[in-house]
């Protein structure tokens, strides 16, 4: 069943010229016919720079929301319209918009898991791969960090800069635990810690490296890890195992899974490229608002 399924695929995404891009927490088999898989930066990158008419964005809401921030002319599908995030959940654009009037002389950092209206409300967009670099471009003393503050408190103590943190998480990413790490430690003690900044600052101060997914894929494939424990949402251990064969790779914590991240299946996809449907559209009023922050993340790579 499932090899027809992928060869139906293959077809339609030929007859479509569409790009199927798949996030690194999505399940192991559609990582496996997808035509590029990453972290939030790297398919952004990717869906600027595609000539495909059809993006199949294997990934949540948000994700296809920036495809289609960064191309309005093409056809932007989320094989399962139901994938969102609840972290982008924690802030509304009413929300933001209240806030900047409190704090009215403040730059507005909004992480990329947020909805096209926030990030419409933003100066600047980043993703846990460059909030670091993207805060440290910023001249102004004042800055507020939406909507992530475990992403926030981390790019604080890199960057050495006060900012003021909206309260969003990550629910998948608080599951992980410090007596996880302790425990994975005491049961791999020559394995190697990576979490992701989206991990309680109590956790990330017991890891070796806190890095976005794809500094995880880099870290995996130096020669001095062999064995990696890693906290972040579990399916990332699929690619993991898939391009560093006979190294060890030990989630942190079998809880931290991400329901939306699995909702998105091969016969979704294979529907999605027949019906060309759900379709993500951001209204044009809020595109190029939004455009503004996602090109400036762009630009500082």
């Amino acid at each position: 069943m499932a090899n027809t399924t992928v060869e139906q695929i293959l077809k339609l995404k030929k007859q479509r010229n569409a790009v199927i891009l798949s996030h690194n927490y999505q399940r192991g088999e559609v990582q496996n016919i997808a035509d590029f898989v990453g972290d939030s930066l790297e398919l952004s990158q990717k869906a600027a720079k595609t000539k495909a008419d059809v993006i199949v964005f294997c990934g949540v809401y948000f994700m296809a929301e920036t495809a289609s921030i960064l191309n309005p002319q093409k056809t932007v599908l989320l094989p399962d319209a139901g994938a969102g995030c609840p972290m982008a959940d924690m802030i509304t654009a009413e929300q933001l918009r209240q806030k900047k009037k409190e704090l009215p002389n403040a730059t507005v950092v909004a992480y990329i898991n947020s909805s096209a209206a926030v990030k419409a409300e933003s100066d600047y967009c980043c993703t846990s791969a460059n909030g670091v670099k993207v805060v440290n471009s910023i001249d102004n003393k004042e800055i507020l960090f939406v909507p992530d503050q475990y992403l926030g408190d981390f790019i604080i103590k890199k960057t050495g800069k006060p900012m003021h943190l909206w309260p969003g998480y990550c629910p998948t990413h608080v599951k992980i635990l410090p007596e996880d790490i302790t425990r994975r430690k005491q049961e791999f003690p020559r394995a190697k810690v990576v979490v992701h900044p989206e991990c309680r600052p109590d956790v990330i101060a017991l890891a070796d490296e806190a890095l976005s997914t794809s500094g995880m894929v880099r870290y995996a494939a130096r020669e001095d890890v062999q064995e990696l424990i890693v906290g972040t949402e579990i399916e990332i251990v699929h690619r993991l195992t898939r391009e560093n064969p006979g190294k060890k790779f030990i989630p942190a914590s079998l809880k931290a899974v991400c329901p939306n991240m699995k909702k998105i299946t091969l016969e979704k996809i294979l529907s999605s490229l027949e019906t060309l449907t759900p379709e993500v559209k951001v209204p044009e009023e809020i595109r190029v608002k939004a455009l503004i922050p996602v090109n400036r993340m762009l630009e500082i790579g």
